[in-house]
């Protein structure tokens, strides 16, 4: 199976400037776990995710007023859609992460999480042990 089928296509796209609380409203209100951030001035793509957040909530720090650019990943990993899930699960383990953007073309075309992987996998292993 591929990260085509398996990827969210519903992107969250937010702006460096968006305070914690924004990002976390935005992202609570789409039901996901991550959120591109376009930053011009950084030099393209960035991630946010649901762990930058709580990161910075568990160390005092106040959501009204962080920015997300303090807080978002700019050394991205990237997959294509024609990666396999397997490709994504590795890239993911060995980078510590649990969501990838991904693009095609050279534009963002969705991101894909380890639920993603988990939820296209789980219908296949109970066949396979049935």
């Amino acid at each position: 199976m591929l990260v085509r089928d398996a990827m969210s296509t519903v992107v969250l796209t937010i702006g460096p400037d968006h305070t914690l609380r924004q990002a976390a409203a935005l992202m609570s209100a789409r039901r996901v776990g991550a959120a591109l951030v376009l930053d011009p001035d950084a030099g393209g793509i960035g991630i946010l995710t649901e762990r930058d957040i709580l990161n910075s909530v568990g160390l005092g720090q106040d959501p009204d007023t962080e920015r997300t650019h303090a807080h978002t990943t700019n050394n991205v990993v990237f997959a294509t859609t024609t990666w396999t899930l397997e490709q994504a699960a590795q890239a993911m383990a060995h980078g510590g992460f649990r969501h990838l953007v991904v693009l095609d073309r050279g534009e963002p075309a969705g991101i894909v999480s380890v639920r993603d992987i988990i939820r296209c996998w789980a219908p296949a292993r109970q066949h396979v042990s049935a």
